[in-house]
């Protein structure tokens, strides 16, 4: 799983090591999961594998990098204060694990193949490290600053796409359905008669990965954390891409109004979702 490319006990070796080891966990529970409760809405799901998931995670990466900090999902309150709150907290950490354990816990509870192993790595506030492992397809993305992005092994790069009317794009349904739902919908209906066609796959760490891989011209969503999306952010700008918040903003760890595209079709997607008013 891309060992060639990462020196031992290396930020990413650990990285990789984890995601791995947090996928097999995640697949040996694949249609046999216990527990399930709900965070913000119906459509805002945790199980005992997303726990366990984080924790072996946490474990894994505390035995290799004890002083390193760690922000993972399911140690947050659901909510934007929350999450915002707990980034604060330690955003200024000199290296800092930001983590979602199943990015997708929905299409995992129904067994839909789209879920991903997040894991980011920060040094001061900016992503460094990003890995994104899709235990089903067995599919491991992996990008470090200066670096490049690889999927399997192999290079990536954004698609050539140069207009929306040819592009393929992805959004997201945000668990917030009292503002950020509406609003996400309001520009999904805006998009839809100007791109080639919208996908909702159900996973920002995947739908970012994809976009640095070339199978979608662009990705946009209102809501989404930081856990949601660290990892992928490099991905994509490893990969020739761009990421930002929607008002235009570069990236950083408290984007939550992400947009990230191919770069080629960046200004025309930011300016069509800035003609739909929050």
């Amino acid at each position: 799983m891309n060992e060639q490319i990462v020196g031992s006990k290396s930020f990413a070796a650990v990285a990789i090591n984890c995601a791995a080891k947090a996928g097999e966990w995640i697949m040996s529970k694949m249609g046999s999961h216990g527990t399930l409760s709900q965070k913000m809405s119906s459509s805002d799901l945790v199980t005992e594998v997303d726990k366990g998931s984080e924790k072996l995670i946490r474990s894994l990466i505390r035995m290799n990098f004890p002083t390193h900090s760690f922000l993972g999902e399911e140690g947050v309150e659901p909510g934007a204060e929350a999450s915002a709150k707990a980034l604060a907290d330690v955003r200024d950490a000199e290296y800092l694990w930001i983590v979602d354990p199943i990015d997708g816990t929905t299409n995992f509870v129904h067994s839909y193949p789209f879920f991903a192993v997040s894991i980011a790595l920060a040094h001061h506030g900016e992503v460094i490290l990003g890995v994104v492992y899709d235990p089903f397809k067995d599919e491991l993305f992996i990008a470090e600053k200066g670096k490049g992005a690889y999927v399997r092994g192999r290079r990536m790069s954004v698609s050539g796409e140069t207009t929306l009317n040819t592009s393929l794009v992805a959004t997201g349904f945000p668990a917030d359905q009292m503002t950020t739902l509406p609003h996400n919908m309001a520009q999904l209906q805006h998009l839809a008669p100007k791109v080639r066609n919208i996908r909702a796959g159900g996973s920002a760490a995947l739908n970012l990965a994809y976009v640095a891989a070339g199978r979608l011209s662009g990705y946009w969503e209102s809501g989404p954390n930081s856990w949601d999306l660290a990892a992928g952010s490099i991905l994509v700008q490893e990969s020739g891409g761009r990421i930002g918040d929607q008002d235009g903003t570069p990236y950083h760890l408290g984007v939550r109004s992400v947009i990230a595209t191919n770069g080629h079709i960046h200004d025309e997607l930011q300016t069509e979702l800035a003609k739909v008013q929050a």
